[in-house]
């Protein structure tokens, strides 16, 4: 009934093209972030003065699109606050702590759920009874949906389920832990910060430390590049693509396959990028989301490279809950379909997501039964090449992993069957639409490859002291007004990050 009437009450009747969130790659965030960071340095010096800046900033932040969403934001940290003070109130008393945990993941999922999947399970059912010859009229709810709820509803989660498992203390400063909730480097695409590892952060004292400033300017600088060149490059001719489905050919639809791996792969881990970069300049450390996850030899390598912290999220409160590997090798295999069934729900709700992760657990359950890819180094190790056997690894892994993002960026499944029956025609094989622009993306995303493969074993592609050719600051300062000079040159029409639907 709570979620009815707020769903009432914030829905707005409609937007305008231009409105949006306040986006990394905007004017107004340019100015946003030195405003913040002077004052957070130079003005607010003191933890909780520090603390309740970056609330304050952080709801402006969200709130820029509208205001009414911060309403969400506000229950879900408050019920997720008072759950942990409750847990810690009834210390001894398992079953009334069970009760508060319990009472405040229904209530986080609930607003989830509502806003998210109501019209997505309220269809899926409709159409199920329509085969049985039962037709029902559902409702439809009119929503926009709020930006980077799975994102902080699975943070604010992480700290009830930590608090009630006894991994945490609960805190007593609420914009500390308000704070942790909503830090706007973070809020609405990630990573996922654990409490665990965030809100400790919060509650101590923090020191500028120039070094580490300097390279979350450069860890930017290089999300940045990925984004506004590659990933926003690429979506111009992923779109058109897509759009005109009809007149493309098989090798059009090839490259334009190819493309989006490495738009969503740009797009999101330049996301990341940015937002760990940016918490560097506040003296706050984020949890790494992606390392280099296109030199993986597997899929199950693939996913502890690629959105690392939701893959972490699951495992902790879906997988290990579930009994992990710990009950057998079906059972192993059963939760494992369970956790990837759930992580393509989270992207979205719609079949193609939910088939997207069937279809990688699909490609895990060999693995498991194998007792295969638990490799934990990265590849060619030591080595500026990769053997025959690790680079015909990862070249089946990618091109399963490219299969994948056609099912996960089909609008649906008649989408999806139509792209592959363009795909898989004869006109595979000819140049006939292939264009200058995609021959230049490509190049760019050779070019993406080459460099993070130089520095795979690094944080960020731009950490670079360690090379002779960049020993001196003039190099360097040279290198990273050549990257800014790229990026008015080359970037295309400004493009929404793709995981902000989510």
């Amino acid at each position: 009934m709570m979620a009815c009437l707020l769903i009432k009450w914030i829905s707005p009747p409609r937007y305008n093209a231009t409105d949006r969130p306040m986006l990394f790659n905007s004017f107004t965030f340019m100015i946003f972030l030195p405003v913040v960071f002077l004052l957070y340095w130079f003005v607010f010096r003191k933890l909780r003065w520090q603390n309740l800046l970056i609330l304050v900033a952080s709801y402006v932040f969200y709130g820029w699109w509208d205001w009414r969403f911060l309403i969400l934001i506000v229950i879900t940290s408050a019920s997720s606050f008072a759950s942990g003070l409750l847990i810690k109130h009834y210390e001894g008393r398992r079953t009334c702590q069970r009760a508060v945990s319990a009472a405040n993941i229904v209530l986080n999922l609930g607003i989830l759920g509502a806003f998210k999947y109501f019209n997505f399970f309220a269809g899926s059912l409709a159409s199920l009874l329509a085969t049985f010859g039962l037709t029902v009229d559902w409702p439809t709810l009119h929503i926009i949906l709020p930006v980077g709820i799975s994102f902080y509803t699975f943070q604010a989660l992480s700290y009830s389920i930590d608090v009630y498992a006894r991994r945490i203390e609960p805190t007593r400063d609420p914009i500390a832990f308000f704070s942790f909730i909503s830090f706007f480097p973070q809020l609405v695409a990630g990573p996922i910060e654990r409490a665990t590892s965030l809100l400790p952060q919060m509650l101590r004292e923090r020191s500028f430390d120039y070094a580490v400033a300097v390279d979350g300017m450069r860890q930017m600088l290089w999300g940045f590049f990925k984004k506004l060149i590659i990933a926003d490059g690429c979506a111009e001719v992923v779109n058109r693509m897509w759009d005109g489905m009809e007149g493309a050919s098989g090798s059009m639809q090839l490259v334009a396959s190819l493309l989006f791996t490495f738009q969503i792969y740009a797009d999101f881990s330049g996301y990341s990028d940015i937002a760990i970069g940016c918490a560097k300049l506040f003296g706050i450390r984020l949890t790494t989301n992606f390392r280099v996850p296109y030199f993986s030899r597997n899929v199950r390598e693939f996913w502890r490279r690629w959105h690392i912290t939701l893959m972490n999220w699951f495992t902790q409160y879906v997988y290990f809950p579930l009994g992990g590997s710990r009950r057998g090798r079906a059972r192993t295999i059963l939760n494992t379909v369970i956790v990837f069934a759930l992580s393509g729900l989270w992207h979205g709700a719609d079949w193609t997501f939910v088939l997207w992760g069937l279809y990688h657990a699909l490609l895990f359950i060999p693995l498991i039964i194998l007792g295969r890819g638990k490799e934990k180094d990265t590849v060619a190790h030591g080595r500026m090449l990769p053997s025959p056997g690790e680079f015909l690894s990862m070249l089946v892994t990618f091109v399963l992993i490219n299969f994948g993002w056609i099912l996960f960026r089909a609008p649906d499944i008649a989408g999806f069957a139509t792209f592959m029956s363009h795909l898989m025609s004869p006109s595979l094989f000819s140049v006939n639409g292939l264009s200058m622009q995609m021959a230049q993306m490509l190049l760019w995303c050779a070019g993406l490859l080459l460099v993070e493969w130089m520095q795979r074993e690094r944080e960020h592609v731009l950490q670079i002291d360690g090379y002779r050719i960049f020993a001196s600051q003039w190099v360097r300062l040279a290198l990273y007004a050549v990257m800014v000079a790229l990026i008015f040159y080359f970037a295309g029409k400004v493009q929404t990050f793709i995981y902000f639907q989510f």
